[in-house]
């Protein structure tokens, strides 16, 4: 029997993507890959290697593929060139011969993936069914700024019953990127603007889009959260590629139309479906109608997260202990951060209202985010409680943190300068530093 080098590693992430699994179950999402991904047979190979375990566990799953690169193949060897207007291919009849042979291609070669099941594989005792059709009605996008597209169309309607029953029925939806007329036309359409179509017409929980980078600052640096706003900000800074600025524009039309999130992934990231579902950070771009983080009010059932980011700080003596009945007693005195359902801060005010005093108290930051500033926005929160009960002096008693205290205005005192109903329950063994500060 082979051994996992990091067992220790495997078993936390297992269990931290629990949640992740309850929460995915009975969803839909819906992910679209362009041909890029279908020409490397081994990556392809892989991300179906994916598709499996989300199906297996309980997903229901729609694909919507493209076949640019196949199509540019088909027309090469056939010695003609592709024409492009506006980041769209202008479909003449001999591209379109190209489209219906590509778009063929790939979908036999998808469906061949997905039923393998040959053992010791991840598809051993897959039996995962592929329904695929005519779920999508198009028209011609005819001429614009004096350019005919000709048989390039876009999408006029999806079936989205026909879809919907199929996944009712367990099966994986793989939906092409052409699309049919009433009057038996064929249009070669985006495979971006069919995935935005399809997760609209579902209203998907998750519309997942496989792209050559992802968005960027200024700078070049990935931006891994966005809310639609701020998309609609960093198109207007034209620093994207034209590529990246049609998904972008595709997932604010789709949150737009109720999807619940859209989840853009590098189509080079090995392993980049599971990273970015099951683990809190992703390693894409995941884009909301609203920001996932909020720091507010605690409420009774914060009180799990809480002990999860108290109960290490209690261990090594930064915090004094609590129990879970005392922190459900005193909830109201707390304030936590919470990031997409986790919570990632906390922190506590005691007033003494007599001396216009108040403790702040057992603020705890998740490790990984003890340099985003989360303790600065708690102590913030905390002090305009404060001056909301009228309250002028703010105190803290710390082990370990004395120099983040004096960073964030306070000063070093000594135990008299505390409330009398405080300096009767210090701990002289603990020998804690008490820091002032006025606020």
């Amino acid at each position: 029997m082979s051994t996992l080098p990091h067992p220790e590693a495997f078993v936390r992430w297992f269990r931290q993507s629990a949640p992740y699994v309850h929460a995915f179950r009975g969803r839909t999402f819906v992910i679209g890959i362009g041909g890029e991904v279908s020409a490397e047979h081994a990556r392809l190979a892989s991300f179906v290697h994916d598709l499996n375990l989300l199906a297996a566990l309980g997903i229901r799953l729609v694909l919507v593929h493209g076949a640019r690169p196949q199509i540019e193949a088909e027309l090469r060897a056939k010695g003609q060139r592709s024409r492009y207007a506006r980041g769209l291919r202008i479909t003449d009849a001999a591209s379109l011969a190209a489209v219906k042979h590509a778009a063929g291609a790939v979908r036999v070669e998808i469906e061949a993936l997905l039923s393998q099941g040959l053992p010791n594989s991840p598809m051993a005792g897959a039996r995962i069914r592929v329904a695929s059709g005519n779920y999508i009605t198009a028209r011609p996008i005819g001429v614009v700024q004096g350019v005919d597209y000709q048989f390039t169309g876009e999408v006029r309607k999806v079936d989205g019953a026909a879809i919907a029953r199929h996944l009712e029925a367990g099966a994986v939806v793989l939906v092409p990127h052409v699309g049919y007329s009433p009057t038996g036309e064929v249009f070669n359409l985006s495979w971006e603007d069919v995935a935005e179509s399809v997760a609209t017409a579902l209203k998907a929980d998750k519309l997942l889009f496989f792209t050559d980078r992802l968005p960027a600052d200024r700078k070049g640096a990935p931006l891994h959260e966005l809310t639609a706003r701020a998309v609609e900000m960093l198109l207007k800074s034209d620093n994207q590629l034209p590529h990246a600025a049609r998904v972008l524009k595709c997932a604010l039309r789709a949150l737009a139309g109720g999807v619940g999130r859209v989840h853009l992934i590098q189509r080079r990231a090995d392993g980049g479906t599971l990273l970015e579902l099951f683990t809190h950070s992703g390693v894409g771009t995941m884009i909301t109608a609203d920001p996932l983080e909020v720091l507010r009010p605690a409420r009774i059932e914060d009180v799990g997260g809480m002990l999860a980011l108290i109960e290490p700080l209690e261990a090594d003596g930064t915090l004094v202990k609590r129990g879970r009945e005392r922190l459900e007693h005193e909830i109201g005195n707390f304030h936590v951060i919470e990031h997409d359902g986790v919570i990632l801060g906390c922190a506590a005010l005691y007033p003494f209202g007599t001396e216009k005093s108040a403790e702040l108290a057992c603020l705890a930051v998740a490790p990984e985010y003890r340099d985003a500033g989360y303790g600065e926005r708690l102590l913030q929160a905390c002090e305009a409680s404060a001056r909301t009960q009228k309250i002028r002096r703010l105190f803290a008693l710390t082990t370990r943190a004395a120099h983040w205290f004096l960073a964030q205005g306070f000063r070093e005192a000594a135990v008299s300068a505390l409330p009398e109903r405080r300096q009767s329950l210090y701990n002289w063994r603990r020998g804690s530093k008490v820091f002032l500060k006025r606020i």
